[in-house]
């Protein structure tokens, strides 16, 4: 393999491998995130309801266009430390398959349609569009390079998913199911460092700071400690959220799924060196598919036949 910091031969762009190009820089397995918009819609019981599911998907259409467009901004922008990057030099701007003025065209492109989707919505979903879009600019330009920042900012990420989710429907927001989400989030952004960390450093100990600066203000021994704390606090929030803010406290019998998902999880980043990309590795390990699977039938047999106190 060749060493991270060699540029990687650029092949004739040819029109239909520039469009593949394009459909790769949209990093479709990262719209698995906006999956959180459906999180009203299940605890809601919005499930019940065909036009919530219309609203719901819609509102996840337009999240994942202007999502792609954020990535879009941040790969043109960070092209050259990708290309020092063992696994980002491959990216479509960094490697020079997708050149960067059609990169940015695109980013208009699906950014105005992602806006279009999201008017057609509502006023209001269409502003938590624009909140979370000033999130990611607002990262990509500024925070990412800030330790603890960095990770707090991808975890308002996430909390916009959830409160537009809320909004696609017009449901209340429960407090405590924003409260797992963060910690979740933080989890989630906390064991990424982590899992980048550990990749570049054996890889090589230069590599840390040529490909991402902050990585060098971060520590294995600090991340552990990030990593029990969100841990925790995923845990204890989201188990209050089951007695306390569900429609039914039997809701707490979830809590299995979510604790093995979360060990599990732990175990891929501590023994298969897992967690560099997260969508990648909750995408292809199976054991937390099936556990997810088994959460949202739990959930939903619980909500229809359990009887509801709150």
């Amino acid at each position: 393999m060749a060493e991270p910091s060699t540029p990687l031969p650029v092949a004739p762009r040819r029109p239909g491998k520039v469009l593949v190009a394009g459909i790769k820089a949209l990093r479709p397995k990262q719209w698995a995130k906006n999956v959180l918009l459906l999180g009203a819609l299940l605890f809601s019981m919005g499930f019940l309801v065909p036009t919530a599911w219309a609203h719901a998907l819609l509102g996840i259409a337009s999240f994942s266009l202007i999502s792609s467009s954020g990535y879009i901004l941040n790969d043109a922008r960070d092209r050259e430390a990708d290309r020092k990057h063992p696994r980002k030099r491959h990216r479509p701007i960094a490697s020079g398959a997708l050149p960067v003025p059609v990169a940015y065209a695109e980013m208009v492109l699906i950014f105005a349609l992602g806006l279009g989707l999201a008017w057609m919505l509502s006023p209001g979903f269409l502003a938590v569009v624009l909140l979370y879009f000033l999130t990611t600019v607002s990262y990509s330009l500024f925070f990412k390079h800030i330790v603890i920042l960095d990770v707090m900012m991808l975890a308002a990420c996430y909390l916009w998913r959830v409160a537009a989710g809320a909004v696609a429907i017009d449901v209340p927001m429960s407090p405590w199911l924003l409260a797992c989400t963060a910690f979740l989030a933080l989890f989630l952004g906390f064991n990424k460092r982590r899992g980048e960390l550990a990749e570049l450093s054996e890889l090589s100990p230069s590599a840390v700071g040529q490909t991402r600066k902050n990585l060098e203000d971060y520590t294995n021994e600090m991340l552990v400690e990030f990593q029990a704390i969100a841990t925790s606090g995923t845990i204890i929030s989201y188990a209050i959220y089951t007695v306390l803010g569900s429609p039914t406290p039997w809701m707490l019998i979830t809590l299995p799924h979510v604790l093995y998902g979360i060990f599990r999880y732990i175990w891929l980043v501590n023994v298969k060196r897992e967690g560099a990309a997260p969508d990648e590795t909750l995408l292809r390990d199976v054991p937390i598919l099936l556990t997810g699977a088994l959460y949202c039938i739990t959930v939903v047999a619980v909500l229809l036949l359990a009887p509801a106190t709150h």
